[in-house]
């Protein structure tokens, strides 16, 4: 067990980071950040940074040798790196998770492997491979880039001849999976967390928004039956299992009409749509991932209360500050970004509620989501 007093590393200066420092400073940690930029949203409310980039192996030593424990806010470092890291520093959650996760191939055969059902794919590294899998997979489907793509990034959708001439900077990026697009009804996901003794603790199935392939909204719990949050958690149990998962996993999965999940996305980390339990839960996804990570036993996870969570992105801010002395509801976080910009996540808003749809209106009617507004109606139009 890593002891209050101690200090832990964490690798990637986001406001993942930022948040993990923050609930582990509460339980008397101290913390060091490394990240390439200077004064990051994690480093404002650490004890330290070393200012150096996620692959340099001397900064990512010199930080094991100043720190009890080492975790990350992200999945896309240098595997080979934190792989020697594991050699002289204390990791719990190792590097094999990153080297899954940070591939999207990689992912899909763990997760099939766990007995879990994915959207139907195909692995494509050429223009003939495409045109192959393709004919087999049907369109509408889904070129992703199998490394580095996030928040709708590295991915093309295609849904007919012509957008094949759409494909080749992803094609030339490398490796990529070519998955059937699921006409799901809802996008749900759960966060599994386990320490290193073997105990585990999930949190609440959550339903998600997306907008331009970017969290909007994350309802808790999920507006679903509940048959459909018990497979959503054993499917989420298998996949950690699978995965000898230490630390904090998201498990993402789209929900068809007819009741079937399929697992779409891991995150190895805290995650977007577990932010709501730091007002929501009775212990946040970031208190839990801490005593994960240094082998504490897991608090029981209790939602305390309903709860929206909103993200609000650059254009979002400056609206988002001019309501707070209206909405004494919200509990309002900022990410200490620099710099607003657009479609850039700089914070977020939570609101706990009983009442579900009035709190959707009223988050709607606050003029602060305009754009999100502007874009869903013209796709109802279209």
């Amino acid at each position: 067990m890593i002891k209050p007093g101690s200090t832990i590393g964490i690798i990637g200066g986001g406001q993942l980071g930022r948040m993990m420092a923050l609930a582990a400073k509460e339980a008397g940690f101290r913390i060091i950040v490394l990240d390439p930029v200077p004064d990051c949203p994690c480093a404002q409310v650490a004890d330290g940074q070393i200012t150096a980039p996620y692959d340099d192996e001397a900064a990512l030593r010199a930080l094991g040798e100043r720190c009890d424990v080492l975790t990350y806010e992200f999945e896309n470092i240098d595997y080979k790196t934190l792989k020697k890291a594991t050699g002289f520093a204390h990791v719990p959650q190792g590097a094999e998770l990153i080297r899954i996760t940070q591939n999207r191939i990689f992912e899909k055969e763990a997760v099939a492997k766990a007995g879990v059902r994915v959207a139907p794919y195909r692995v494509v590294e050429n223009a003939a491979d495409l045109k192959e899998a393709v004919a087999e997979i049907g369109y509408p489907c889904i070129l992703k880039t199998a490394r580095g793509g996030y928040d709708g990034k590295g991915q093309i959708t295609l849904r007919h001849e012509g957008d094949f001439n759409e494909t080749d900077p992803l094609l030339a990026h490398g490796a990529c999976v070519l998955e059937k697009m699921i006409p799901f009804t809802k996008e749900l996901s759960v966060i599994i967390t386990r320490n290193e003794a073997g105990e585990t603790s999930l949190f609440p199935v959550v339903e998600n928004i997306h907008h331009n392939h970017i969290l909007h909204q994350t309802i808790a719990p999920a507006r679903v039956e509940n048959t459909v949050k018990k497979e959503a958690e054993q499917l989420a149990l298998k996949v950690a299992e699978q995965l000898h998962l230490t630390g904090t996993l998201a498990v993402e999965m789209f929900l068809e009409a007819d009741g079937t999940l399929y697992v779409n996305e891991l995150a190895p980390r805290p995650h977007n749509s577990g932010h709501y339990s730091i007002e929501a839960c009775s212990i946040s996804q970031f208190g839990q991932h801490i005593r994960a990570i240094c082998n504490w036993p897991l608090r029981k996870v209790e939602l305390l209360k309903p709860a929206v969570m909103v993200n609000l992105l650059g254009q979002h801010v400056e609206r988002a500050l001019t309501q707070i002395p209206y909405q004494p509801e919200w509990s309002v976080h900022l990410y200490g970004k620099k710099e607003a910009k657009f479609q850039r996540k700089m914070g977020h808003v939570t609101v706990l509620t009983e009442e579900i749809e009035e709190t959707l209106l009223s988050l709607e009617q606050s003029g602060v989501w305009q754009d999100v507004q502007k874009r869903s109606e013209a796709a109802v139009n279209d």
